[in-house]
């Protein structure tokens, strides 16, 4: 666990969010990271995939990057949806 100093907007920004979706600050933080991150290492999922990765991801025992990334490697799109839904 570490500090990470982000502007005063994008914590407002934070701050609203996770009012809205009942998520703390740092929930709401991870969150976003998490998406950012996915969608740097897959530009090819779009938003909807890249939550079903991530549940995916909790299924088969949480997440760190060594094994998501192998799910989403071996993974289409479509079966990445499919899985999820199972």
């Amino acid at each position: 666990m570490g500090i990470v100093k982000i502007s005063d907007p994008m914590h407002e920004n934070l701050r609203l969010a996770s009012n809205a979706l009942s998520r703390s600050i740092n929930a709401q933080a991870e969150h976003w990271m998490r998406i950012g991150m996915l969608s740097e290492l897959h530009p090819d999922l779009d938003h909807h995939h890249i939550c079903r990765l991530l549940i995916r991801a909790e299924l088969a025992g949480g997440l760190d990057l060594k094994s998501l990334s192998e799910l989403a490697l071996n993974a289409s799109p479509l079966e990445t949806v499919s899985q999820a839904d199972q």
